[in-house]
């Protein structure tokens, strides 16, 4: 692995630490106002639209985005696609750090943020879809916290409680698949019980299939994403190891975007025509409906394809921006914009800027700890401590790239 050299002088006042710190000053600003002053001191929100950005974005992208983790460790330790092994660290970390964020994104949007803990020890609601979500948010981050740890311990030099976690690997890796199957696709849950509110063409019966579906595109693709950033900018803090996989990692996941965004494409048709809504798609909603679902399902799903086919890794990359965004639309479509639909232009929600400061602030917050994590634990290399003690031996033949399969 590279060095960086020693002998060059740094300095905190380089242009993204100035724009790092002047969002966190202002995020600061703001925290003090939302919780001395209250919710309406800083949002827009009220009885009709108690749910604004903080969740539009915070929290449903948040957990979509965060789906990598579960996709990758999946297809590393159940299906035994071991040569995706390099991805699974940066994977779970991007992972732990979404649902970190979006629990402490939850404490601005929640009225009386330390109550937060009730629904679980004090007083249940176990018939409740909200209480679903909640309850497995808060296991699956306490699985992923599991599975970043050994990086943490490695670092720390605490051998011996990081060979036992190892140990649960694969249990914790299955125990997140189940949780994350069943709150991915719960945050569509949510809305089954909005049917006069939500547009038609956005309603469905299927939202919780299309959610979950969904995320798993979301996930391969904030792979793709996460990796082609940090290739880039983190490239001295990799091994030989997992430069080399890099490229078969990339096309691998792609291959597998490709297919999931197809087979997501078919059931949204199947979903229009068993609900009978093609007239809508005349409409001014059924042509943003329809760039949502050509322009961020069907174009990246073909660009991944190609991608494959040609090992073009910048149509890749092109595929994953695409879908990543596709995946934000789709949320906020629904829980915002095909959300209150019959309401006149006054009573819709709009977020103050404060709002969309702190959501800034959160992600900020988020990019300063992953890149202080990256900088100082083993994510993009194995520490040479702990080579021998990795939960998955890879021989020669599959440490090469296999861009056809996955």
């Amino acid at each position: 692995m590279s060095h960086e050299n020693p002998a060059v002088k740094k300095t905190w006042f380089t242009p993204f630490n100035m724009v790092v710190g002047f969002i966190l000053l202002v995020g600061a600003v703001i925290t003090i106002l939302r919780f001395t002053k209250g919710l309406g001191a800083v949002t827009n929100l009220d009885d009709n639209n108690p749910w604004g950005i903080w969740i539009s974005f915070d929290l449903l992208c948040g957990v979509a985005l965060a789906a990598g983790g579960y996709t990758t460790s999946a297809a590393c330790y159940v299906f035994g696609l071991k040569r995706y092994h390099s991805a699974v660290r940066p994977a779970i970390l991007t992972a732990f750090l979404g649902y970190a964020l979006v629990v402490f994104a939850l404490h601005y949007d929640v009225g009386r943020p330390w109550r937060l803990p009730y629904p679980f020890f004090v007083q249940s609601g176990p018939t409740s879809v909200l209480f679903e979500v909640g309850l497995c948010v808060f296991l699956y981050l306490n699985v992923l916290f599991l599975e970043w740890s050994p990086s943490a311990l490695e670092w720390l030099g605490y051998k011996k409680l990081r060979n036992v976690i190892v140990k649960l690997t694969l249990g914790l890796t299955i125990f997140g698949v189940i949780l994350s199957t069943m709150h991915q696709s719960s945050l569509g849950a949510l809305y089954l019980i909005a049917p006069s509110k939500l547009h038609p063409l956005w309603y469905s019966s299927y939202l919780p299939v299309f959610f979950f579906v969904s995320s798993i595109a979301a996930g391969l693709s904030m792979v793709i994403f996460e990796g082609t950033l940090s290739h880039r900018y983190m490239h001295h803090k990799m091994d030989e190891t997992y430069l080399s996989e890099h490229d078969g990692v990339t096309l691998g996941f792609a291959k597998a975007a490709s297919l999931v965004l197809a087979g997501y494409f078919f059931i949204k048709v199947v979903g229009l025509a068993l609900d009978n809504n093609w007239h809508y798609l005349l409409t001014g909603y059924g042509l943003w409906y329809l760039v949502e679902l050509l322009g961020f399902v069907a174009l990246p799903a073909f660009l991944y394809a190609m991608s494959v086919r040609e090992q073009n890794l910048k149509l890749v990359r092109w595929g994953a921006v695409l879908t990543v965004l596709g995946i934000v639309l789709n949320r906020f479509n629904v829980s915002q914009v095909a959300f209150n639909w019959h309401l006149p232009s006054a009573a819709r929600y709009f977020p103050s800027w404060m709002e969309v400061a702190i959501s800034i602030f959160v992600v900020t917050v988020g990019l300063v700890i992953f890149r202080f994590i990256t900088t100082n634990m083993p994510i993009f290399y194995e520490h040479p401590e702990f080579k021998e003690h990795e939960p998955v031996e890879l021989t020669e033949h599959e440490l090469k790239p296999h861009p056809q399969s996955f």
